[in-house]
């Protein structure tokens, strides 16, 4: 198992990895791995993020860049697996070198001033025993909601540009007790079956309408788990949250725990192979898809994604995922709405690149972005959020922490090519300059 650090009231660290989801493991073991002292802290009791916690297990190892599929190895295979997924992670931060700090949030930063830009010198956490103070030369903020960013007082955006209004929360839940041999999922899959209605979108809508469901809950997900019998279940939508705000959150946590019975009433009622089915399985916390999006040295957009933007500083490549933006003001997706796709289509966009400078704010030294707090506006992130991309960029982020520092500069004046390097990224065609599109 990894390492633990005994409760002392300040340690020192070369590179402090703040948030333990896929972003902040990924960072701890390419950091450690490029023979950093590391320290991995986490503010739940175990590590995996919406992966564990969250019950959102839809987990790939990333095959792109090669230098973090390395990374991630050990855990190849174990992509539906929420029940012992953490403790292959803390088996690969341990293997990787880095110490752990589990149950222990981010309160506080130390800065410095140094003309215009402010200077991460450490972060206090909260523990049973009272503040420890960690120290750091560098830090990675991999926290989702940009709390060590935040704390620092760099610039940030939240929400959609026309009205802030940000994706909806949601309790993903498993269901047992499933006949499999009758379900949609073996009978050609969730989009392909048909009912007399239509698609599974369109019973799903018309029971939405109708009152069969809750009011923004017109979109059922059902996906394969560890056992035939079993589903995970995303179906549960809680809109108008602010997901930093505590007040909201517990709002949510209850709101969206309250939309699963009836949710699996509609299942049995509707779903093949559910007459018999029940809940399982219920997660520690809800799942937060948006909240802070710090401003970087460079910025990912819609439209960088829909074209599949090649940037020279590149540190992840071949990003796909497709513009997931659930309706912020209703239910199914935000876009895309008509008769054959009731309840919305995610445009889908060209392989893009994430640069390098997209992990760097543009006003805090000593501070490295990771996972879906990184630079990007809204549409992009709701690319970029997913966990398999969020592994790549914390990648990024640990070796480029790393080599900042035998550099000995700040991350905002690293050559990157070493970086790339690690990642793999060296053997790549030649990259366009940042403002063109390699066709």
């Amino acid at each position: 198992m990894a390492k633990m650090v005994k409760n002392r009231s300040k340690v020192h660290y070369d590179t402090v990895v703040c948030g333990g989801g896929p972003a902040g493991i990924a960072a701890a073991a390419a950091s450690a791995k490029s023979g950093c002292r590391t320290i991995l802290i986490e503010r739940f009791g175990r590590l995996g993020g919406m992966g564990t916690n969250g019950l959102v297990n839809q987990f790939k190892v990333p095959e792109n860049p090669p230098g973090v599929a390395e990374l991630f190895s050990s855990v190849s295979g174990r992509e539906n697996d929420c029940e012992l997924l953490d403790v292959a992670y803390a088996e690969m931060v341990s293997g990787s070198g880095a110490e752990l700090l589990l149950h222990s949030p981010v309160c506080d930063v130390i800065t410095e001033q140094c003309g215009d830009i402010t200077v991460l010198t450490g972060v206090r956490v909260g523990t049973f025993s009272g503040f420890l103070d960690i120290i750091g030369e560098r830090f990675v903020d991999a926290t989702g909601d940009g709390t060590v960013a935040f704390l620092s007082g760099a610039e940030f955006e939240i929400g959609r540009e026309s009205d802030s209004l940000v994706q909806p929360a949601t309790i993903m839940f498993r269901v047992s007790g499933v006949d499999h041999s009758r379900s949609m999922e073996a009978n050609g899959g969730r989009g392909q079956y048909r009912f007399p209605e239509g698609s599974w979108d369109h019973v799903t809508m018309a029971a939405c309408r109708r009152g069969e469901l809750p009011p923004n809950v017109g979109k059922v997900r059902t996906y394969m788990a560890e056992r035939k019998e079993d589903r995970y279940v995303n179906a549960t939508q809680v809109n108008s949250i602010d997901g930093t705000d505590a007040f909201d959150l517990t709002r949510a946590e209850i709101e969206g725990r309250r939309q699963v019975p009836v949710i699996m009433a509609f299942l049995k009622k509707h779903a093949p192979g559910f007459e018999t089915a029940f809940v399982s399985r219920m997660p520690a916390t809800i799942g937060i898809r948006e909240t802070r999006r710090f401003r970087g040295m460079a910025y990912l957009t819609r439209e960088d994604c829909m074209k599949g933007r090649r940037w020279p500083d590149a540190v992840v490549t071949g990003c796909r995922k497709p513009l997931d933006v659930h309706n912020p003001v209703g239910p199914g997706q935000a876009g895309k709405v008509s008769a054959d796709h009731p309840a919305g289509k995610d445009p889908r966009p060209r392989p893009y690149d994430i640069p390098y400078r997209a992990l760097v704010p543009k006003d805090t030294d000593g501070l490295l972005l990771a996972g879906r707090c990184i630079s990007g506006d809204h549409h992009a992130h709701a690319s970029y959020r997913f966990q398999r991309i969020c592994m790549a960029t914390g990648a990024a982020a640990g070796y480029a922490a790393a080599e900042s520092l035998s550099q000995n500069v700040q991350p905002r004046s690293l050559d990157v090519k070493p970086v790339q390097n690690m990642l793999g990224l060296d053997g790549r065609k030649k990259r366009c300059d940042s403002g063109d599109i390699q066709q």
